[in-house]
Parts: C-alpha cells; structure tokens; sequence
C-alpha cells in the first residue's frame, strides 16, 4: 500500500505562483513514477505532469509545459509541483497519484494509488 497526502493549495491572483507537495508513504517506491493530475468542475481528471521517483522521465501535458516545474526530494519521500504564472484555467481540485512502473503515464488507469486532493483556485 501507498499513501499519498497532498498540499499546498488555496486561493491565488492570476500570475502568482504556488507549490504543491505529495506526501507518500508505505511500500518502497523506487519503482514507481509519480504523477499530478487535476480535475476542474464538471470536467474529466487530466495528466499534468510526471516524474520517476528517482527524479528522471519527467513529462508535462502541453498546457502547462514551461510554467508548472514538478521534482522530487527522497529524503522527504516528497514529489512537489511548482506552479508558476498561473491562470483562472488552472483552477481545480489537484491529485497526486503513484504508477507502479506502467508506460501510460497520462492515463489514469496507469496509477494505482491516489491522494484525497488538494484545492487550487485562481482569480482573475
């Protein structure tokens, strides 16, 4: 089992910036890759962006390529997502999820264990 507790998020300005953290605990995730996912209102879940546990094959969906920067610490146990010139369109509920080594690393099914989620709003 894998426990993954997020946080970090809350109520910005568009063009400021924020910095998430998932938390994990349990079995060894050496293995695994760690992703960030989030789910506006009335929309599907969507891939955000993915790193290995040991900090490489990192991977961003396209609408936030250049702003969002995601990383590791192991010495935490902790996978961070530093969100940067944020937008209202970045506005939903946010997840961290663990993939236990599955190549489809945007799709949802790929990862078996997932965080309660953590808020993000940003006005306009």
């Amino acid at each position: 089992q894998v426990q993954l507790v997020e946080s970090g998020g809350g109520l910005v300005q568009a063009g400021d910036s924020l910095r998430l953290s998932c938390a994990a605990s349990g079995r060894t995730l050496s293995n695994y890759k760690i992703g960030w996912f989030r789910q506006a209102q009335g929309k599907v879940r969507e891939f955000v962006a993915s790193i290995s546990w040991t900090g490489g094959a990192i991977y961003y969906a396209d609408s936030v390529k250049g702003r969002f920067t995601i990383s590791t610490d192991n010495a935490k146990n902790t996978v961070y997502l530093q969100m940067n010139s944020l937008k209202p369109e970045d506005t939903a509920v946010y997840y961290c999820a663990a993939n236990p080594g599955r190549l489809q690393i945007s799709f949802r099914s790929s990862y078996d264990y997932w965080g309660q989620g953590t808020q993000v709003t940003v006005s306009s």
